[in-house]
């Protein structure tokens, strides 16, 4: 039946006109999406959820989201109440994330060591947490009225929300699905993911406004508008280059998360990246999130001057990835050594119940006696300066920062290219380390920066300011990644303004529909 369904609503959201069986299928659909049980419309949606995930990077399927959002809106237009659409919006979210960041569960039991039943207890709850933000959006645009209108604006903010929330978790935020290659992708150097976000489910919107043949023409210019006006801002030259391009080399050292941290493997890793650095040929060496398995101050001098020596032999600079302590605490930091004067940025952002305890003396349990993590209480660093090494202004984020545009922004536009340090071999073979890279795909086009990204075991990448993967090191295999980066001065006008144009016009759509009600 959801099969046949889809197909169905995809023909006939395109057909310009309907004939007589097309009538009378539109018509079935309709009195389904309104008198079938409960179950069958929630199973629907979860479906449809867990198919959204294909968008998403390592499928990038960026036109899938845009059909089963407009089914869901469908389902939604035909509900009987708001409490419906909410439970609908609900079982889409629950389909989207226990699909899409399953592999939760893969860091908390693989490697976290906590039993099977609570990590896998731990992720739904996640999930579901998540999936209340659809299902209010969907509540919400249901009470405002003009549903197709609303729900577009609402289901972004909630994204927006999302992303700070306790700290928040912007995993497949839906902008995210449009990098690199959709036409909507235009639009992520103007409004930002969240604003991208809203144009998908406006490009869903548009869709059933055509396939209910309400306001056809309005809907079908509104379309070619965004997908036209979207490809033609893909060619704005909104930075420029200044320089010539550095050589880089990203090193991928591959180390299992299992050993990572045993002192009986510690000298294996820190041999097995010196002689990886001594191989590399570049200005600028890049080495992954704590890829040295000690502090750096139980570092033996010898071993740091033979990092620094190389990179000097290279006229450039090395970044690597530590653990610093500094008066009692400890900071997951980037540490360069080389030409330039030695510096240091420490990761300003870090993951609840992953590098901090939150209401520690409510969860602290959890940790002393089901989850044996490393590096589970860190202290925040505060520095949001670029690093000037390798002769560029380089912004430097650690793992999870490069999920949060707006906080990258703040580097620019005095950085010129940007590096992403990360480890997620926490989620063992999953495309979590895809997904990851996809977003920093998107911090590239939103700043107009090339990225690198450096990572333990994938998903090691240098991408250009279209946000293009120029070239992307095989998973799971110790790699040197060697190329050419280019810096970029000047600024998007996401750079300049961030989220803010996007919460300004949101709030403006919502007040302008308000008024027209």
């Amino acid at each position: 039946m959801a099969s046949d369904a889809i197909c169905g609503f995809c023909y006939l959201a395109v057909a310009s006109r309907y004939s007589s069986s097309e009538r009378v299928a539109l018509n079935k659909w309709i009195h389904w999406a309104q008198s079938a049980p409960s179950w069958q419309r929630a199973i629907l949606a979860v479906l449809l959820g867990a198919l959204t995930v294909l968008g998403f990077a390592p499928y990038y399927l960026f036109w899938l989201p845009w059909l089963s959002l407009a089914i869901l809106l469908w389902l939604w237009q035909h509900a009987s109440t708001a409490g419906q659409v909410f439970k609908l919006g609900f079982a889409f979210g629950l389909g989207l994330y226990c699909a899409g960041i399953y592999w939760i569960y893969i860091s908390l039991h693989t490697f976290g060591g906590m039993p099977w039943w609570f990590a896998g207890f731990s992720t739904f709850c996640l999930c579901a947490f998540m999936a209340l933000f659809p299902a209010l959006a969907g509540y919400l645009a249901t009470r405002l009225g003009k549903l197709l209108w609303t729900a577009p604006v609402l289901w972004a903010l909630s994204d927006w929300v999302r992303g700070w929330i306790f700290t928040g978790f912007p995993w497949l935020t839906l902008g995210y699905s449009q990098a690199p290659d959709s036409p909507l992708a235009g639009f992520l150097p103007v409004m930002g993911v969240y604003g991208v976000s809203a144009l998908v489910m406006l490009v869903a919107a548009n869709i059933v406004a055509i396939a209910m043949q309400r306001d056809r023409v309005p809907a079908a210019v509104i379309l070619a508008v965004l997908l036209i006006g979207g490809s033609a801002l893909t060619m704005v030259p909104w930075t420029r280059p200044v320089g010539p391009p550095v050589s880089v080399a990203l090193l991928q050292g591959n180390i299992g998360q299992t050993i990572k941290w045993s002192p009986e493997h510690a000298e294996q890793t820190l041999k097995q990246y010196l002689d990886m650095v001594r191989q590399a040929q570049a200005q600028l060496i890049v080495l992954p999130e704590t890829a040295l398995p000690v502090l750096v101050e139980q570092l033996a001098p010898a071993y740091l001057d033979a990092l620094k020596q190389h990179a000097r032999q290279q006229q450039g600079d090395l970044l690597v990835g530590v653990v610093e302590s500094r008066q009692g605490e400890y900071f997951n930091s980037a540490l360069s050594l080389g030409a330039s004067p030695s510096q240091a940025y420490s990761k300003s952002h870090l993951v609840p119940f992953g590098e901090y305890i939150p209401l520690k003396s409510i969860f602290g349990w959890i940790y002393r006696d089901w989850l044996h993590m490393p590096l589970s209480d860190l202290s925040r660093g505060t520095s949001k300066e670029p690093l000037l090494i390798a002769g560029q202004k380089v912004g430097v984020n650690i793992c999870y920062e490069d999920v949060f545009g707006e906080e990258i922004a703040r580097q620019l536009p005095q950085a010129e290219l940007l590096v992403n340090i990360s480890n997620d071999a926490w989620y063992g073979q999953s495309f979590a380390a895809e997904q990851h890279m996809q977003f920093s795909q998107v911090r590239a086009l939103e700043t107009g920066r090339m990225v690198l990204r450096s990572t333990n075991t994938g998903a090691t990448a240098i991408i250009d300011k279209n946000g293009q993967v120029l070239q992307h090191a095989v998973h799971d295999q110790a790699v040197i990644l060697t190329g050419e980066a280019q810096s970029y001065r000047g600024q998007t006008p996401y750079v300049w303004w961030r989220n803010w144009a996007f919460l300004v016009l949101s709030v403006g759509g919502l007040l302008w529909i308000g008024f027209r009600r």
